[in-house]
């Protein structure tokens, strides 16, 4: 266990032991000053940030990416843990004590990511990286008057010094062998390509294409959109795809594990404890998805008999990617079938919750240049104040590819009970600082979404065997996460080992398969959190119902889980041993 894992264990201790005195705040002014103001620096910072949720101040502007930006970025993390510990932490009790030991958890994580490379580590990908990240905020931003426009032409106006910042951070990469992956990276320049000769038909063009008559002088906002795509989007696009493909690609390297980077193993230690909030080694995590797998797999062959198929698990899952009868074949055919799924969601979710978020989810299809490459739906949430909708959002592309047995499990994921009841209890309550409104451990909140998928079964859902299937296959697929994510950074796997394990363990078409390889490699025990997490709650939930006998309620337990928002899995036990306490109490 490393000195930086060892301290933000005690950390955690500390926090959850806040938890034991939780009270309604009273308010502290020095704390709540230093919230807001690092909460304000944030937004202000990170734009993309703001506007993705409802904040329309900073519009105009994008990240500075350059290397100077980073330092800036870093010692304003140092300043604000100063701050933090200036202020008597015995004078705290409550929400203020758990935010206070919070907020150092956050500032001291980042400053010891800094401490292994003090800039952007990969700032972009196959998956990542402003080709994909720029036209996902153009969905995301709103364009209602005239000053959208101007901000709007003003952001695009700003790609160029962005796109500048990237490439000084890849070329500082390379100086110091902070460089990707050759294999993540070969896509890059057909993905930067696609977009800049696509522009007039991408996400980027839309916002001209259909001016609000409230915005005045749409023709002229137009033209000037268009000048700005063609005189500074489109070079800038042209020439990191020409630094990509010339010099940083050639100096990418051939291994694919996180530990070949200069961090070592312990850098991939670091990335797993900050990604599960647990003390797990690789060791114990791969040993937990050998298991994992070998459970999803006996309960999915039963499935299979009930079905009445006969023949072997690859050709049942072969005829689950390629009957017709398991697709739609129009997009809005798709869509009404998600409509349905919600709306039968909907009936029985106040059997799951004492209490449920004011704003319903909304659905969109998923409209990006290049959706084929991506999910089959995922999740865009929305603004505090209800302004900007959270919303479901589905990929209508390859039609043959999004299989109906899936729909049930994704809508609960993505959607309801999953991300959209966690993210707008959070972002409902006014009892926490804006920070933790919108804290986002992963561990927490694909967990608790993982989690949430499991509830089918009681909600009166996967009453259909292959959706059943489907369910049990999502659960399988993370499950294969904790065997080849380890497998790959931390045993040696190659790439096309972790591949053929996929193959042959997961009812996922083969395509899908090799994306979500290359996703584990661009994003080191990232996708680790989802099961971790989920186990940690369905853990916490026997728990509480053996403790608790007939006094167990469900949907007391569900609030309690997601009640104070998205929290590290240490706090998250410990907020349940309380609620336990407290219900072994009550009358």
């Amino acid at each position: 266990m490393t000195p930086g894992t060892i301290m933000v264990r005690k950390l955690l201790q500390v926090i959850a032991l806040a938890l034991c005195c939780t009270a309604a705040r009273a308010g502290t002014p020095q704390l709540d000053a230093l919230f807001e103001s690092d909460w304000q620096w944030t937004l202000s910072h990170s734009p993309e940030t703001a506007t993705s949720l409802g904040d329309s101040r900073y519009n105009h502007k994008l990240t500075n990416t350059s290397l100077a930006a980073s330092r800036v970025y870093n010692k304003h993390q140092q300043d604000m843990l100063k701050e933090a510990l200036k202020i008597n932490r015995a004078t705290l009790s409550g929400q203020d004590l758990i935010s206070y030991d919070q907020f150092i958890l956050d500032k001291k994580q980042l400053i010891n990511a800094a401490g292994f490379y003090p800039y952007m580590v990969q700032p972009i990908s196959q998956i990542d990286g402003f080709q994909i990240t720029f036209p996902d905020l153009v969905s995301q931003t709103p364009f209602n008057t005239a000053l959208d426009y101007h901000n709007y032409l003003a952001r695009l106006h700003a790609i160029p010094a962005y796109v500048d910042g990237i490439i000084e951070q890849l070329a500082q990469g390379m100086k110091t062998g902070w460089v990707a992956p050759a294999v993540i990276i070969e896509p890059v320049p057909g993905q930067l390509r696609q977009l800049r000769l696509h522009l007039d038909e991408s996400e980027l063009a839309k916002p001209f294409q259909s001016i609000p008559p409230a915005v005045p002088k749409p023709a002229v906002f137009a033209e000037l959109g268009k000048k700005e795509l063609n005189e500074h989007v489109a070079p800038a696009l042209l020439k990191l795809e020409n630094f990509v493909t010339t010099q940083y690609l050639p100096a990418c390297r051939d291994s694919i594990a996180a530990q070949s980077l200069p961090g070592g193993m312990p850098y991939y230690q670091f990335l797993i404890q900050s990604g599960t909030t647990t003390d797990l080694t690789p060791e114990q995590i791969h040993a937990l998805g050998l298991s994992e797998v070998a459970r999803i797999h006996a309960e999915m062959q039963k499935i299979i008999e009930q079905t009445g198929f006969k023949g072997s698990f690859s050709e049942f899952t072969a005829y689950l990617n390629s009957d017709p009868r398991f697709f739609y074949t129009s997009a809005d055919d798709l869509l009404a079938g998600y409509r349905t799924i919600i709306d039968r969601v909907y009936r029985v979710l106040p059997d799951m919750f004492v209490r449920l978020p004011k704003e319903k989810v909304g659905l969109k299809p998923l409209a990006l240049l290049g959706s084929e490459q991506l999910a089959a739906g995922y999740y865009v949430g929305g603004s505090e104040d209800g302004t900007k909708e959270g919303y479901f959002a589905v990929n209508v592309s390859i039609l043959n590819t999004r299989a109906k047995w899936q729909m049930e499990t994704l809508t609960l994921h993505e959607a309801i009970p999953g991300h959209h009841v966690q993210d707008r209890i959070a972002k409902e309550s006014g009892n926490l600082p804006k920070f933790r409104r919108n804290a986002s451990y992963t561990a927490f909140v694909e967990g608790w979404a993982l989690y949430a998928e499991s509830l089918g079964d009681e909600m009166g859902f996967y009453k259909d065997p292959y959706s059943k299937f489907g369910n049990l296959n999502e659960e399988l697929l993370r499950a294969t996460r904790l065997v080849v994510d380890t497998g790959i950074h931390a045993f040696g796997w190659t790439r096309a080992q972790a591949v053929a394990y996929m193959d042959e363990n997961t009812a996922n078409q083969p395509a899908d398969n090799r994306v979500e390889i290359d996703r584990y490699i661009a994003w080191p025990a990232q996708a680790l959190a989802y099961k971790v997490g989920q186990l940690k709650i369905r853990e916490l939930r026997d728990k509480a119902q053996a403790a608790l006998g007939d006094k167990f309620n469900l949907r007391a337990f569900h609030n309690a889980v997601i009640d104070n928002g998205a929290v590290p899995l240490p706090v998250l036990e410990s907020q349940i041993d309380r609620w336990i306490a407290q219900q072994q109490l009550a009358p």
